[in-house]
């Protein structure tokens, strides 16, 4: 497996990041079919166009779409029912390319022009207040026709989520600090008192 392969291998896939393919994310099945791992016939997105394309760049006869994971459908996007949402939070959470906005306790709305169908936020909705509907802005397009688009904003969501970890982190890291501080001042402090009460110089 080189480098080179697995990039030209995700550059084919439709970067939807729906995890039908057995794998986390897109990069992580390209890297899959470059070891052998994985066949090229598990990703519902991409279809019987993305099975062709990547047949022939791998020099192997392209075959049906694994039922085992999934059926190909028309580009979705997932729209809210805001009267049933709860404001949970929950799909936002697992939305691979921040295209639902919202807060806690707050109704979400889908950003349709950022959606990319991965269908990923139906299971995590308790209400099932999420439904998908067909993209008609999509019809005619590739199978991979945004990839690049929704390669940019995972990109995105992945170094949001980091600097978030890290500044959680280094809140942790200066809290404890402070906390240790204050508790090694109270024991000097405490020292010193029992030090004046014997008669004895503080240090």
């Amino acid at each position: 497996m080189t480098l080179d392969l697995v990039v030209r291998i995700d550059a084919l896939l439709p970067q939807t990041q729906c995890t039908r393919c057995g794998y986390p994310a897109c990069l992580a099945y390209a890297e899959a079919i470059a070891s052998g791992e994985a066949d090229i016939n598990q990703c519902p997105p991409g279809g019987a166009q993305g099975i062709r394309e990547l047949a022939a760049m791998l020099g192997r006869e392209a075959k049906p779409l694994n039922p085992a994971n999934g059926v190909e459908k028309p580009a979705e996007i997932a729209v809210i029912d805001e009267d049933a949402c709860i404001g949970c939070t929950k799909c936002i959470q697992v939305c691979p390319v921040d295209a639902i906005i919202g807060a806690n306790k707050l109704m979400h709305t889908v950003l349709s022009e950022e959606c990319n169908g991965c269908e990923l936020c139906i299971p995590a909705c308790p209400v099932d207040c999420i439904t998908m509907l067909v993209d008609d802005t999509q019809l005619d397009a590739s199978h991979n026709a945004r990839a690049e688009h929704y390669h940019r904003r995972y990109e995105a969501r992945n170094a949001r989520l980091a600097r978030e970890r890290a500044e959680h982190e280094q809140a942790i890291a200066a809290r404890k600090a402070e906390v240790h501080a204050g508790t090694r001042s109270a024991v000097l402090e405490a020292i010193a008192r029992a030090k004046a009460k014997k008669g004895m110089p503080n240090p």
